[in-house]
């Protein structure tokens, strides 16, 4: 079980080579309305309903604007919900933006 912080550009790379991996954006539904990558869309107020929709023993890759609710939700769902491979994107959607993809919009 743990919590590890990934550039952008690794997770992209991850993503692209392993199709079980689990995406989640933890940003409101408005702020993934705005711009998104295609991570799936589950607020942190809804955290619990993950652990409903996602397999705890596959890796999960959770993204917000900045990394900080990622962050706390990644712990939640280690802790509580005993997922056991959480992945961050280190820097959130921001952080992609700049590294990956300029079109997002985020405001």
């Amino acid at each position: 079980m743990s919590i590890q912080q990934l550039s952008p550009q690794d997770c992209s790379d991850l993503i692209a080579k392993n199709s079980k991996i689990q995406c989640i954006d933890v940003r409101e539904h408005y702020e993934y309305e705005l711009g998104n990558i295609g991570f799936t869309n589950i607020p942190m107020s809804e955290t619990a309903s993950i652990s409903e929709k996602f397999n705890a023993a596959q890796q999960t890759i959770i993204i917000c604007r900045s990394g900080k609710r990622a962050e706390a939700v990644g712990n939640l769902l280690l802790k509580e919900f005993h997922f056991t491979e959480i992945i961050i994107v280190d820097g959130g959607l921001l952080a992609w933006k700049a590294s990956i993809d300029s079109t997002i919009q985020l405001d």
